[in-house]
């Protein structure tokens, strides 16, 4: 690390050059301003640059380049693995660019580069409109889009990846442009699942579909003990569903809320949950069955408006408390790996640790491999280990239940990591190469032509082949 006159200098040489505001090491704040989502991360970056807008943006990129200091972006601070911050660099913040403009035919909806979900559910959901994000409203629409995105409503409307029109992107020479598919198609078919490996986006145009304000949500919890049948029985009923229908199956513990029994305040349970995204009565006859595979501790399910389906589960994955995630795809959900996975449920080793297997298909399916960077839609299950607790002196038991769990279940997975639950940012060499498959040759390519030094590698990395350089469309 930079020494802190060295590192305050460049903070204060930064800041004489950008709109927004610059958070060094000697500011009164750098502390609260250097720590993200996941209480794990505990990095030292020389300035953190609340950028007013993209010439801001522009200017850190080539500020951070000039002083051959290392970047990280942040929009919402949310990623898993500590991608929004860095030892002795610069973190270009976004979070003072939170715009979101819905378009004059309210098809699309203009979202800026630090945007949570919040941000545009405020906006869309209050018209019935909904963008395919984040289910934790506090989540950053910039990482999780690039990444994929996997919504409530994701078998009707696909990743949030597949309703990206357009982004407008800082390169990494400080250069901005627009990604589209008329317009640097190359760059527009990364960004979709390549992550942050090709710039800073400092703003999305995504398509709307319509969806509430009410929908009909399946949230029911059956006995921790009965998860193996829960997950064979669910498996088997939304065999064919219809794309309207999107659920998950999952073992947690039930929130410690008033409105519960006191005895199944923090029970540990098996469950289903997951939305209708058609009529609201016709989502409870569908829904029914579902509500019926065991003998259930609580049925929460019944009409919800979506905004508040969107919240909902904010206060269960509070700032500071300690994450490590990965997720899988997995090519069938068959008895054995329902037997391994109900088997490593059983011994979490925290209460706050959450399993879930998600339904995919759908419109999901119906996008090539090539069509996106995302690569592969084939899988049909996507199985998250969401391991979180609140003792640092639990990381190790925590973080090794986490990988054994991992390991348990691979056998049964297609090689496809989700980007999104990645675990740490050392980690995902490997994935990188299974998870994009025929597709990252292509990525590499586009990344020499966008970032050849790769000044954006703080990120599931994909390294840029060699000879190439950007040559912007007309």
């Amino acid at each position: 690390m930079a020494t802190r006159t060295t590192a305050t200098d460049l903070a204060a040489a930064l800041a004489g050059r950008l709109t927004g505001e610059v958070v060094g090491p000697a500011a009164p704040d750098y502390e609260e301003a250097r720590r993200i989502w996941n209480g794990m991360i505990d990095r030292h970056p020389v300035a953190i640059a609340r950028c007013a807008n993209a010439d801001d943006v522009s200017t850190c990129v080539r500020f951070a380049t000039e002083h051959g200091l290392p970047i990280a972006i942040r929009g919402g601070g949310h990623n898993v693995a500590g991608t929004a911050t860095c030892d002795s660099g610069i973190v270009i913040d976004l979070s003072q660019m939170h715009t979101v403009l819905v378009g004059s035919t309210r098809g699309t909806v203009m979202v800026e580069g630090g945007a949570t979900w919040a941000d545009v559910d405020r906006v869309t959901a209050p018209l019935g409109l909904a963008a395919p994000g984040g289910v934790v409203s506090e989540t950053g629409v910039a990482g999780l889009a690039l990444n994929g995105g996997v919504s409530h409503q994701r078998r009707r409307d696909g990743m949030t990846i597949d309703n990206l029109v357009s982004a407008d992107v800082v390169l990494a020479d400080g250069s901005r442009v627009r990604a589209a598919a008329d317009e640097n198609p190359d760059l527009y078919w990364a960004l979709r699942g390549g992550g942050g490996n090709f710039g800073v986006v400092t703003a999305f145009e995504f398509r709307l579909h319509e969806l509430g304000p009410e929908i009909f949500v399946l949230n029911i919890a059956y006995p921790l003990e009965a998860a193996q049948e829960v997950f064979a029985r669910w498996r088997d009923a939304v065999a064919g569903a219809p794309d309207e229908l999107t659920t998950a199956a999952l073992v947690w513990s039930l929130p410690e809320v008033d409105e519960l029994p006191e005895e199944l305040r923090g029970h540990p349970h098996s469950g289903l949950a997951g939305i209708w995204t058609g009529d609201v009565d016709e989502g409870e006859s569908v829904m029914a069955p579902l509500r019926a595979l065991a003998e259930p501790l609580v049925d929460m399910s019944g009409p919800m408006m979506y905004l508040d389906l969107q919240c909902a589960l904010d206060p269960l994955f509070p700032r500071g408390r300690r994450y490590y995630w990965k997720a899988h795809y997995l090519d069938e959900f068959s008895d054995d790996a329902i037997e391994a996975t109900a088997g490593m449920c059983q011994r979490r080793p925290s209460n706050d640790t959450l399993i879930m297997i998600r339904h995919c298909g759908g419109a999901i399916s119906r996008v090539a491999a090539e069509e996106t960077a995302f690569g592969d839609r084939s899988a049909e299950w996507m199985l998250s280990i969401d391991s979180t607790w609140r003792d640092p002196a639990e990381d190790a038991q925590n973080i090794a239940y986490t990988r054994e769990f991992w390991d348990a279940t691979e056998p049964f997975s297609n090689g496809q990591t989700y980007f999104n639950f990645p675990g740490l940012l050392e980690e995902g060499e490997k994935e990188v190469r299974s998870s994009y498959g025929e597709n990252l040759g292509r990525l590499s390519r586009i990344k020499a032509a966008y970032d050849p030094d790769n000044v954006f590698r703080l990120n599931q990395n994909i390294p840029p082949a060699t000879g190439r350089r950007f040559v912007p469309t007309e």
